[in-house]
C-alpha cells in the first residue's frame, strides 16, 4: 500500500467562495460605476463585468441595485447627519458653530467622496432618492438657522437673506466633489481653511 505523502508536500486544498469582495468592497466600486455612468442607466450586468464576477455573485452581498443606492446614500447623508450631533455643532455662539459644522462637513466630502458625489447628483426619479434629498434639504435647514442666528447676534452681515447664504456657502462647499483629488498636496484641513477663508470671512462683520 503506497504511504500517504507527508502533510508538507500534499497540495493545498482549492479555495471557494467569491474572489475578494466583501459588502463594503462591492458598495465601493458600485457607487464608482454609478457616478460614472448613471445611477439609472447601470445595470447589474455591467456592475457584474466591472467587477469581475458574476451577477448571482453581486446577490451574494446586496439583494439589489436599489440596495446598493441605499447602503451608498446613508455613507453619505448618515456621515453628514452625525456632523450635526458633534459637541461642536450644538453648543458655542451660532458663529463658532457654523464655522464647526462647514469644517466637518469639508471632511465628510474629502473623506466619503465617492458617496457624497452620488448624493449630490441624484434628480429624484425614485422614492429613495425622493428620501434622501428630503434628508438632505433638513441638513440645509439646519445650517439656515445656524446663519440666521450669527446675523442676528451680529457676528455675520444680515443684508442678505440666510437661505441665500446657505446656498452660496454649499454651493462653494460642494463644488470640491468636482475637482478635488484626494491625495494630493492639498490636505483635506487645508482646504477647509480656504473655503472658510473664501466664505465666512466675507460674511463676518
Amino acid at each position: 500500500m503506497p504511504k500517504t505523502p507527508p502533510a508538507a508536500t500534499q497540495a493545498p486544498a482549492a479555495k471557494r467562495g467569491r474572489p475578494g469582495y466583501d459588502q463594503q468592497s462591492v458598495l465601493r466600486i458600485a457607487v464608482e460605476v454609478f457616478n460614472l455612468h448613471g445611477y439609472e442607466a447601470t445595470s447589474m450586468g455591467l456592475l457584474a463585468g466591472k467587477l469581475g464576477i458574476s451577477k448571482s455573485a453581486i446577490y451574494h452581498h446586496v439583494p439589489s441595485k436599489e440596495e446598493l443606492l441605499r447602503l451608498a446614500l446613508e455613507e453619505a447623508l448618515g456621515g453628514l447627519e452625525g456632523v450635526l450631533m458633534l459637541d461642536g455643532a450644538t453648543s458655542g455662539t451660532p458663529d463658532a458653530r457654523l464655522e464647526f459644522v462647514l469644517r466637518q462637513t469639508v471632511a465628510v466630502l474629502v473623506g466619503r467622496l465617492p458617496f457624497v458625489t452620488l448624493l449630490l447628483r441624484l434628480r429624484g426619479n425614485t422614492e429613495m432618492e425622493r428620501e434622501a434629498l428630503s434628508r438632505r434639504r433638513a441638513f440645509d435647514r439646519t445650517i439656515t438657522g445656524l446663519v440666521s442666528a450669527a446675523q442676528s447676534d451680529g457676528s455675520l452681515r444680515d443684508d442678505i437673506a440666510a437661505a441665500t447664504v446657505t446656498r452660496l456657502l454649499f454651493g462653494t462647499v460642494n463644488s470640491i466633489v468636482e475637482w478635488y483629488k484626494p491625495g494630493g498636496s492639498l490636505s483635506a484641513a487645508k482646504l477647509a481653511d480656504d473655503v472658510l477663508a473664501i466664505t465666512l470671512d466675507g460674511l463676518r462683520k
